[in-house]
């Protein structure tokens, strides 16, 4: 399911969730045979929910001990998004998984550009980068506590350093009020030492001062979905 095209966002808000996944032990001690067919119903309630629903799998196996899968979801219902994940874990593999990590929230404008850049229009793309990065953050009240102005020129100094590494893509979705966490980013990007300057130029700024937390990160690498469940 990764070259999919999804109506463009700018026609309303698009909820968007990242679900991880952790297999149980008792898994890995199925036949190979039998791992084979429930692999095959699990990618098919992820077939059959499209175009609704559009997913995107990362293999997560080696870079989080609490994940074996990623899937990156958007569609404009929650409540499909609801009934799908529960389709996925009544059915094949997905009754040996549990959901380590789940980050969701809505696309809208940003309050601090005028347009969205190039960066930020990757959720309305087909093609996707190898490696996703994912991590929820929160601000500080202080921050909210300041003048809009003051707050806008902190920003302008973070989108001019991101505006330095064009080439790496980013999806902001803001959860203030139905999550724990405010606002969930993700970055795409085919090279993770690129993608960690950026990180390192990013918390060089005034405005990084006034963020409460950003973790835990999730890192994947993007993979077919039935590659991706093989792999576990």
């Amino acid at each position: 399911m990764e070259d999919v095209k999804l109506p463009n966002s700018t026609e309303g808000q698009l909820f968007v969730q990242y679900t991880t996944f952790k297999a149980a032990p008792e898994w890995r001690r199925l036949p190979a045979a039998a791992r084979e067919d429930l692999r095959e119903q699990f990618a098919q309630v992820v077939e059959e929910a499209y175009p609704s629903i559009v997913t995107y799998a990362y293999s997560t196996i080696g870079f989080k001990l609490n994940s074996d899968l990623l899937l990156w979801r958007k569609g404009t219902s929650p409540i499909a998004m609801q009934e799908m994940t529960s389709r996925l874990l009544q059915t094949g593999i997905g009754a040996y998984f549990e959901q380590t990590n789940l980050y969701f929230g809505f696309t809208r404008p940003s309050n601090y550009t005028k347009r969205p850049t190039t960066q930020e229009q990757a959720i309305d793309l087909e093609d996707r980068e190898p490696y996703l990065i994912v991590y929820p953050f929160t601000k500080t009240k202080e921050w909210y506590l300041m003048s809009r102005d003051a707050r806008q020129g902190m920003m302008n100094e973070h989108i001019r350093v991101g505006h330095e590494y064009a080439d790496v893509r980013q999806v902001l979705l803001y959860t203030t009020g139905i999550d724990d966490h405010e606002f969930i980013v993700a970055y795409e990007t085919d090279s993770l030492p690129r993608f960690e300057e950026l990180v390192i130029a990013l918390r060089s700024t005034e405005a990084r001062r006034y963020t409460l937390n950003d973790t835990p990160i999730i890192t994947g690498v993007n993979r077919p979905i039935r590659e991706a469940l093989t792999m576990i």
